[in-house]
């Protein structure tokens, strides 16, 4: 059987337009950071399925309880049953969150563990009778492809065929640096009003934004005003959680705690999808009553999958373990190096490294769109030298599973000089 032509004929691939594209490449197996083609080829997956897959591909000992899971319970409808999986990985989170979290609710992935923090927001105002009805965020921003999540987000030819059915949301300026004490003041502007209720962020670091980091002293400057005057803050973890900032969560890089986290991408360790939303006391407390209506009526076939949760808790053990933390530490150091190192380059405007994330954005001259004609060159140049890098326009950007080496990284890093030589 010709498989390709059976997706061609079948499916409808993410992101991929239905005419004129390229046809995609069959993977067979994969194992480490290596995707396995039916041809023989070894590609480094080098942004980690994105952004998802933190331990390796086929880990053995995420398989091992997959399996094990698989032939206990597969599943069980979640309102009104619990089982142990779900409560092990409820247990395992509040290890590490920051202490002011004290409860999770599941999900599927990403994109509805942020639905699931927006209505939490919307309706922790609604259970109490406050009318407090804007939300602000920041431009750039991506959290999802869900009508919440892109509510949130910024308009962009994605959303365009939508946004007259997104909710209305108060934008602010990404801060640069240079513009951080007017960003603050358009903040704090808005919250004035007091009819803000909540603030959503990717903590340091936009994702499909074009991988653009900010200082942690203006996000804890936000969360503080916000705090003050009662405005739910909501930390988009997502892409920074469980080790990509360098630290578990980019969150840990912060004095203040937010009030909501959402979870999901390196949650399993890319191996499943599982969303979560955690939050503090302060939120369960308007939920907190023997009035039928204030229930949280949200939920999903498969919330809590047993399968999913063991799955996360086999992710959180070697997560913890001293040789992924290493291992951390190690691709931090190089991608900061590797950061200094293409900074020669002219036609490099800036690099940005935040713990394992390294970024190189192109001096292309016409902006940093996802539509940057740069990108057709940059993806199949990449596969061509068997290196799965996908950039986010004139974005190259390097974010890869813990289990890559030293080595592994090089061969990235010097394919990036040459290509910046060729430029």
């Amino acid at each position: 059987m010709n498989w390709l032509e059976k997706d061609k004929e079948l499916i409808w691939h993410p992101f991929t337009s239905l005419l004129g594209g390229a046809a995609p490449i069959f993977i067979e197996s994969a194992k480490g950071p290596y995707l396995y083609t039916s041809d023989g080829r070894a590609i480094l997956d080098a942004v980690s399925s994105w952004w998802v897959n933190i331990h390796g591909h086929s880990h053995p000992y995420i398989a091992a309880a997959i399996a094990e899971q698989a032939g206990q319970l597969e599943h069980v409808i979640f309102a009104g049953f619990t089982h142990q999986p779900a409560i092990r990985l409820a247990e395992n989170l509040m290890k590490i969150l920051p202490p002011n979290q004290k409860k999770v609710f599941f999900s599927d992935n990403g994109s509805t563990s942020v639905e699931v923090a927006l209505k939490m927001a919307f309706q922790y105002w609604y259970n109490q009778g406050i009318d407090k009805k804007k939300t602000i965020a920041l431009n750039g921003a991506y959290h999802g492809d869900t009508f919440g999540a892109m509510s949130v987000g910024e308009r962009s030819p994605f959303s365009s065929p939508f946004n007259p059915y997104l909710f209305d949301v108060e934008f602010i300026d990404f801060p640069t640096g240079e513009n951080d004490s007017e960003v603050l003041d358009q903040f704090k502007s808005l919250v004035s009003y007091g009819q803000v209720g909540a603030f959503i962020f990717e903590p340091l670091l936009q994702g499909a934004g074009g991988m653009r980091v900010y200082s942690k002293d203006i996000l804890d400057s936000m969360i503080s005003f916000a705090q003050d005057n009662d405005v739910i803050c909501i930390a988009d973890e997502v892409m920074t959680g469980f080790g990509r900032t360098g630290k578990l969560f980019a969150t840990d890089h912060l004095e203040n705690n937010p009030d909501i986290m959402c979870l999901s991408k390196g949650l399993t360790g890319g191996t499943m999808a599982l969303g979560i939303t955690s939050c503090s006391q302060k939120i369960v407390s308007a939920y907190e009553s023997e009035d039928t209506l204030k229930t949280f009526f949200h939920g999903h076939s498969f919330t809590a999958n047993p399968i999913a949760c063991a799955t996360a808790n086999a992710s959180f053990e070697l997560l913890m373990k001293a040789e992924c933390q290493e291992a951390i530490k190690r691709i931090s150091d190089q991608q900061k190096k590797a950061a200094s190192r293409f900074n020669s380059f002219k036609t490099v405007k800036k690099t940005r490294n935040l713990g394992t994330l390294l970024a190189v954005e192109l001096n292309t001259g016409d902006g940093t769109s996802y539509f940057n004609e740069v990108r057709k060159r940059i993806y199949p140049y990449f596969l061509e030298k068997d290196i799965l890098l996908r950039p986010l326009g004139n974005v190259i950007y390097v974010l890869p599973p813990f289990v890559i080496q030293n080595n592994e990284l090089e061969k990235v890093y010097s394919s990036i000089e040459q290509f910046l030589k060729e430029l």
